[in-house]
Order: structure tokens, then C-alpha cells, then sequence
């Protein structure tokens, strides 16, 4: 998109001023706010600075300084001229990324150069007031010796390329250095948590609203959970009926409850730690060391599925599950609260750099919730990502399941219901994908940013299995039968959200992880100052979130099932609408904080969030 009216144009190699000198470098034009008159321009070394029409001249004749003996212009920089802003990460919580994003590291021309740097852009005067510190005057002072003593290096200093102060994050392939821009990224958020921490300021905007949203989630969850298992349970379930009686205390309580959901938790631990499957790389750390899993998650599935049907077969009755389904979810409870307590304990002892951003508030309610270790590990047993991935959602379907055989004990059927068995199948499909293709978790917000603490622990123990199984919970006393036709179109509908759901997540993943895929070579981007980019060819030319769309579908295909006499089986189609509208909302916020124009590129790109031309 050109700019009219301009003098320099968007893509134009110029000269440009640094701000508080007379020195001039080459510069990119990167766009014009027509509001400021001011036009902003990209530095080699990556800073990114907003110029007037006046502090820039034609490359055409021009004599270039860069390669004077003065010094780079980030060290002549004077504090109090420091021109930008500061750019922070947001922590959200997120299952799920919002776009597909990836590093370029492949350049071989002057103007490619400029899409592999990592930007960092400086807030205002009174923010960057309080991150330099006496420190940064040391270390220029130490620089003045270095160039009176050498001055070699002093002619090195003065290309902007090959500056090597704090505005240059990255190194270029030809400096040799082996870390790749996302790693650069990460130390910046280390840097960035230090000077913070230092300042006595939170580390990040605070989510769910902040301290006393987390007192509220921390008494709202349980009790929601409380409520949809005593309303689904009455007769008549319908919310004109609330509240729901309140049992006696014996109904709450069962050790041999508590007992069965220890062994479950410990049989799927015993099946994480055996050797079969394949170790996975996680995404860089902030030390740039990636850690490993072990992704044998759909041998864990297959496992539990034999140990199921060998159960029954012996006459175990599954059907406890259901009769006493109030008591596992309270022992559940139990144990993601005891849980999550060992967590906040043991982040206490954890060095800095293994802390989360997001939970690092500094007060205790709000980072319990949150979590504050990224990624707690016994040894080689990583702790969020078995939780996340294992005893819930393979639980998940045994719930399913049992309630299957409840149906049939309770309604006097042979086979259960046409309504039960799409259940049953459309999330056990949903969980085996998500477990054979159980790599991909390593690149969600979850495990990338978020701190484990009692927000992913009471979800992925007592969410999941406890309120996920409400359709099928459902059935068991208010059968709903379905007509041929109707079994039709609900499978072809949870058919297209699962092929949409699955394509684009897998197109993601796959791009994240290389980019330079030869398969993907079709694919268009948007370039962005960080050295990644957006893309918005294929599904994610759509819509900004082609997998929320699929997973709305099949969430439609899992209620339909239960009809239209209440509204209580409709509960996880209402919640995931609300919860993927808020996560839409956070990524928008967080891209365009992070990615500047070309976010609001990107944006006009792919008009849509979810639902091509409706939202």
C-alpha cells in the first residue's frame, strides 16, 4: 500500500537522521501517519525510530557517515533523547495461538535483511527514565576507553549493522553468533522482567482481572462446577429451578472416590514415563535451550481404552462414575488444590529465569492463580505438560464412556442412545487427535508462556473431565432421540469443523516450526520488524482464526445432540463463544503491541476474526 502525498514512499531506502546528532544511515521507510506528519523508518541494526520529512534526505548522492570514526548512533544516544518506545509481551492463557507466526531466517539481499532483525521500541522518556540505570553509564564509559584504546573498533562501531549495543538484539548470520532471532526475543523478555522487577512495577498487564479477579475465579470456579453437576442431576434441569438442592455431607465425600482418581493419576503418570514414543523439542526458552517431552500420549489412550474394555470384561462396574460423580469431582478438587499449593511453594526456590512473566506479580492470590514457574519439572517429568495433557483429557472420555453404560442401566437399553453415541464419538475423536498430533501443544500459549499454577491445574484435573462430559452427563436422565436425518447433518457438520479445526492448526504448526518448507512455498506473508512474520495465505487467509472456527463447529455438533429443552447441555457452546471472543480480543491486543504496522497490515489483509463476513 503506497502513501500518498508523500515525498518517500513505503519500501524507500533513504538516509536518515539520528535523533540529538547531525549523522546520517541508511534507512528503510516503513509507512507515514498522516495525523503526526511523521514517517517511520527502520534502522539496519533494527531500531526503529519516527522521523520528520526534514531529518530525511535521498539516498541519490548522498555520502553515507556510517563508515566515519564516529561511533554507532545507539552509542552516541543520550538519555535523554532516547526516542521510541518500549514494547512488552503480554502473558494469556490460551490453549490455542491466535496467528501463525514465524521467524525468517533466510536473507539474501540488502531489503530481506530488514524483515531478520528484532525491533525494540523505546515507550517514552519517563519509561525509559527508570530502565537505564547507572549501570548503562559504566558500560558507556567502558566503550569510550575501548574506542580511545582501539579504534579499529570504533570504525566497526560506526556502522549501525554492526552495532552492538542494547537496540541490537539480534546478531546477523555473517557476526557467527549460533542464536536464532527468537531466542534474541526471549532474552529481551528477561531483560525486560529484570528492570521491571528492579522498578517495583508489575512484570505484565494482569489478566482476568488482576488481583481481585483472581479471588473471584478462585471462588466462582469451583462453585460453577458445584452447581452444573447438583442442576444437570435434578429432574427437571432447567435454570428456573435454581438453585439446586444442596445434598448432605456424605454425598460430597467418598475415600475410595479420592483413592480411585490417585490410582487414575498414577497410571497415567506410569504411562508418561515409559520410554515409547517420540522425544519433542519445546519452543526456545529464554536461555535459548529447548526442553524435551515425551509425546507418547496416543499410546497413553490406546493403553487406558484396553484397560477400560478389560474392566468391563471382568464385571467392573463403571457405572460408579456416574453415581458418584459429585464425589470424584470433589477428591478432584482436593487434589488440584493440594497441587497447586506445591507449586506456588516450590516457584518460590526457583531461579528467575524459570519464572513466567504473567505470574510474577508480586502478590500471592494473583500468581497462585496464575501460576509463576513456566515449567516445573521433577527431573525429566514435566509437570503442566503430562497435567495439560494426560490424566483430564484421557479421563475425559472414560466419563464419556461410563456415562454411555449408565444410560443403559438407568433407561433399560440394550445399546445406548443415537444422541449418546455421537457424543461418546465426536469428543473421543476430539481427544485422540488432539493426543496423536500431541506435538503441536508445544507451541500454544499454554505451554510457552503460562506459568502452571491453580488456573491450569483446576482446569485440566476438575474442567476438563467434570463439565467437558456435561452433554453426556446429561442424557443419562433426560434421553433426546434423534431421527436418521438429524444424525446426518449433525456427523457432516462436526465433520467440516474437524477437517477445518485440524487443516489449519496443522498448517500452523507446521510453519512455525520451518518455514522454509518447500510444501509451504505457496503460502504469503506479511514481513514484520521483529524478524517474523504473519501469514495470510491458506486457511489463515480466511479468517484470523480458522481453528476457532472449526472448533465452534464441532462445539455445535457436540450440543445438538441434547436438544433444544433446556439449556444446561448448551452450557459448553455459550462458555466456548465467550472464552474464544476474550482470547480473540487478548491476541489482538497483544499482536498489535508487538507487530505495529503491520499487524494493522495484516488486519486489512484478513478482515474476518471468526466467522468469515459475520465476525
Amino acid at each position: 500500500m503506497t502513501m500518498p502525498s508523500t515525498k518517500y514512499q513505503r519500501g524507500d531506502t533513504v538516509m536518515g537522521r539520528w535523533p540529538g546528532s547531525s549523522l546520517y544511515y541508511e534507512v528503510k521507510v516503513l509507512g507515514f501517519d498522516a495525523k503526526s506528519q511523521l514517517y517511520t523508518v527502520i534502522y539496519k541494526d533494527g531500531t526503529e525510530l519516527e522521523l520528520k520529512e526534514q531529518d530525511i534526505k535521498s539516498s541519490t548522492g548522498f555520502r553515507s557517515r556510517s563508515r566515519s570514526r564516529s561511533r554507532s548512533p545507539a552509542r552516541r544516544r543520550s538519555r535523554s533523547r532516547s526516542p521510541a518506545r518500549t514494547t512488552r509481551r503480554t502473558s494469556s492463557r490460551t490453549s490455542a495461538t491466535a496467528v501463525a507466526v514465524t521467524e525468517t531466517t533466510s536473507s539474501s539481499s540488502r531489503e530481506s535483511k530488514v524483515k531478520d532483525v528484532l525491533v525494540v521500541k523505546l515507550s517514552s522518556l519517563q519509561q525509559t527514565k527508570a530502565v537505564e540505570t547507572n549501570s548503562n553509564n559504566e558500560h558507556e564509559r567502558k566503550e569510550n576507553q575501548k574506542e580511545d584504546t582501539n579504534e579499529s573498533k570504533a570504525k566497526l562501531e560506526a556502522e549501525p549493522e554492526k552495532n552492538q549495543s542494547r537496540y541490537n538484539l539480534r546478531r546477523r548470520k555473517d557476526d557467527g553468533d549460533a542464536k536464532t532471532a527468537e531466542t534474541m526475543e526471549q532474552q529481551l523478555q528477561e531483560m525486560e522482567a529484570k528492570q521491571t522487577v528492579s522498578a517495583g512495577a508489575p512484570i505484565t498487564a494482569l489478566d482476568f482481572g488482576g488481583r481481585i479477579g483472581a479471588y473471584f475465579w478462585l471462588l466462582y470456579l469451583p462453585a460453577f462446577v458445584l452447581f452444573v453437576l447438583l442442576q444437570v442431576d435434578q429432574e427437571d434441569p432447567s435454570l428456573v429451578n435454581f438453585p439446586p438442592p444442596v445434598p448432605s455431607v456424605h454425598d460430597f465425600w467418598d475415600v475410595k472416590a479420592l483413592g480411585c482418581v490417585v490410582l487414575w493419576i498414577l497410571f497415567q503418570a506410569i504411562l508418561y514415563t515409559l520410554p515409547v514414543g517420540k522425544l519433542s523439542e519445546g519452543m526456545p526458552l529464554k536461555s535459548g535451550k529447548r526442553l524435551t517431552y515425551r509425546t507418547n500420549g496416543f499410546f497413553a489412550v490406546v493403553v487406558s481404552a484396553l484397560l477400560v474394555a478389560a474392566a468391563v470384561h471382568q464385571g467392573i462396574d463403571l457405572t460408579y462414575i456416574h453415581s458418584h460423580f459429585l464425589q470424584l469431582a470433589v477428591a478432584t478438587f482436593l487434589i488440584s488444590l493440594v497441587l497447586s499449593v506445591y507449586l506456588y511453594v516450590r516457584s518460590c526456590y526457583a531461579p528467575p529465569d524459570h519464572l513466567a512473566l504473567g505470574g510474577n506479580s508480586g502478590n500471592v492470590v494473583y500468581d497462585f492463580f496464575k501460576g509463576r514457574e513456566l515449567n516445573p519439572r521433577i527431573k525429566d517429568f514435566d509437570l503442566k505438560f503430562f497435567f495439560e495433557m494426560r490424566p483430564g483429557l484421557i479421563g475425559w472420555c472414560l466419563v464419556n464412556f461410563a456415562m454411555a453404560l449408565a444410560e443403559m442401566k438407568k433407561q433399560n437399553l440394550s445399546a445406548p442412545s443415537y444422541a449418546m453415541i455421537l457424543v461418546n464419538l465426536f469428543q473421543l475423536l476430539y481427544v485422540v487427535d488432539g493426543l496423536w498430533n500431541e506435538e503441536a501443544i508445544l507451541t500454544t500459549m499454554d505451554l510457552m508462556h503460562d506459568g502452571f499454577g491453580f488456573m491450569l491445574a483446576f482446569g485440566d484435573l476438575v474442567w476438563v473431565p467434570f463439565t467437558y462430559t456435561l452433554q453426556a452427563l446429561y442424557l443419562v436422565k433426560h434421553p433426546n432421540p434423534l431421527s436418521p436425518l438429524a444424525v446426518t447433518a449433525i456427523v457432516a457438520l462436526k465433520l467440516i469443523g474437524f477437517y477445518i479445526f485440524r487443516k489449519s492448526n496443522s498448517q500452523k504448526n507446521r510453519f512455525r516450526r520451518n518455514p522454509s518448507n518447500p510444501e509451504l512455498s505457496h503460502l504469503k506473508t506479511i514481513p514484520t520488524a521483529t524478524g517474523k512474520s504473519l501469514l495470510v495465505s491458506g486457511w489463515w487467509g480466511v479468517v484470523r482464526h480458522p481453528n476457532y472456527l472449526g472448533d465452534l463447529m464441532m462445539a455445535l455438533a457436540w450440543s445438538l445432540p441434547c436438544g433444544f429443552s433446556h439449556l444446561l447441555p448448551w452450557y459448553y457452546m455459550i462458555y466456548f463463544i465467550i472464552l474464544l471472543v476474550h482470547r480473540d480480543s487478548r491476541d489482538m491486543s497483544e499482536c498489535r503491541r508487538k507487530y505495529g504496522s503491520a499487524w494493522d497490515e495484516y488486519c486489512q489483509t484478513v478482515r474476518y476474526r471468526i466467522i468469515p463476513r459475520v465476525y
